[in-house]
């Protein structure tokens, strides 16, 4: 709940809304009969329940907000408290008596709910699969059994026709929790190891765990309050990861951690202190580079490290700039950026890894007054471009060796298409 939410506003909308659905399940026109049906209905049920007014005061970059309803704010410490406070205490009283509000106001309607759901989930393919995705010499999919909640995430080796390793037994993970989540997933450059991101609050705070696939087994390592995924440098031990911060929320600190040593010794190699922007960490298709994104609304900015030096020192490839936006590819011997320099509908410049900044990018795409260029995909092969022009995507795929430009044919006048994630930097 948004403590800035008024509860008042709340029952209407409830009120409002539940008119509505009284109305469908009655047959009625919402315009005429429900005004008297839903009237005599609503005399029936009882006084919402009415939320404490607390005033309280929050100073954010200088700005004084008021918010009344701050007090049903619960830190983290709060939630996972064995034995809640008072504080704790009043906030729940007061959900559950908006709990069985609802239930009342929703009564008339539950023939009607069991229908709508009954009918959705009649929609819905029990024994799913997703599409499989080939990384360094495995397909890796999810997929769905009948009468499970969760996934499976499983891999096989050379082929689909290989025998299914389940890596992550979702089903079997939930059991026990009243909300279970998983977070990113990673597998180690030498298919060894997989880390993940566990989440069983619904904070969209995960705890890290590190499995060997080879024998099912997970380590010791865990490292709470992250993001919920993690990047491999090419050691296959050392890891980097994003934390939270633990008020806001926001993604402000990327750590480094080797396996097997304590989550204490953890070392902070990067800290957004400006609070307008967030940071994440990856790594290039290519494997080569790690990156860390630091990013806001109007501005972006990269750091750089050799994947195969994790304890080296991280660069970055253009200081930030208001107004200056770019992502980072990696080829060769350059960098690739899709950028807004000079350019509102963004462009594809190089520049190389030995020199990075602004004065060194060099035109690859030139911007186009009628083209937006939405992202770049590098293969080993090729440089696929996403592009839009008078509505549509358009996918260009061009060869390094410049021996092929050209795009990709849709025979429909409107259509819808986009580049799906490929990880497999040979793919043909």
């Amino acid at each position: 709940m948004c403590g800035t939410e008024s509860a008042e506003m709340n029952a209407r909308l409830m009120g409002a809304a539940c008119a509505a659905v009284w109305a469908l399940a009655m047959g009625c026109n919402p315009s005429t009969d429900m005004k008297t049906d839903y009237v005599t209905q609503a005399s029936e049920l009882p006084t919402p329940p009415d939320a404490a007014k607390k005033p309280h005061t929050t100073d954010i970059h200088g700005l004084q907000l008021q918010d009344d309803y701050f007090w049903m704010r619960l830190s983290d410490a709060q939630k996972e408290a064995k034995q809640p406070d008072a504080q704790t205490e009043e906030v729940v009283t007061y959900l559950e008596a908006e709990n069985t509000y609802k239930k009342a106001v929703m009564a008339p309607t539950e023939a009607l709910q069991t229908k709508i759901y009954d009918e959705i989930v009649g929609r819905i393919k029990k024994d799913d699969e997703s599409v499989p995705v080939l990384d360094k010499g495995y397909w890796y999919y999810s997929r769905y059994e009948e009468g499970k909640e969760y996934a499976f995430s499983c891999r096989k080796k050379g082929s689909m026709d290989a025998e299914e390793e389940v890596m992550l037994d979702q089903p079997a993970m939930a059991e026990g929790h009243n909300y279970f989540a998983i977070g990113g997933r990673s597998v180690s450059p030498d298919n060894n190891l997989l880390v993940y991101g566990v989440d069983t609050v619904s904070r969209r705070e995960y705890t890290l765990y590190v499995k060997d696939l080879r024998t099912g087994e997970v380590l010791e390592d865990r490292i709470p309050k992250t993001t919920g995924g993690a990047t491999w440098a090419n050691d296959n031990k050392t890891l980097f990861y994003t934390k939270k911060d633990p008020v806001t929320l926001r993604s402000s600190q990327i750590y480094k951690h080797v396996l097997g040593t304590d989550v204490s010794e953890d070392v902070l190699v990067f800290e957004e202190k400006d609070e307008t922007f967030s940071c994440s960490v990856g790594k290039t298709k290519s494997e080569a580079y790690l990156v860390i994104a630091s990013y806001a609304t109007v501005s972006t900015e990269y750091r750089f490290l050799d994947a195969n030096t994790p304890n080296g020192e991280w660069k970055v490839i253009q200081p930030r700039e208001r107004d200056l936006e770019y992502s980072v590819s990696h080829f060769g011997d350059h960098f690739y950026l899709v950028t807004n320099k000079d350019a509102k509908n963004f462009k594809v410049v190089k520049t190389p890894v030995s020199a990075t900044t602004q004065e060194h990018w060099e035109d690859v795409i030139a911007h186009r007054d009628d083209v937006l260029l939405e992202g770049i995909d590098i293969f080993n092969e090729w440089l696929v471009v996403d592009e839009r022009k008078e509505g549509l995507t358009h996918l260009r795929l061009i060869r390094w060796d410049g021996s092929a430009d050209k795009y990709i044919p849709f025979n429909d006048p409107a259509y819808s298409a986009g580049v799906g994630a490929n990880p497999d930097f040979n793919a043909k």
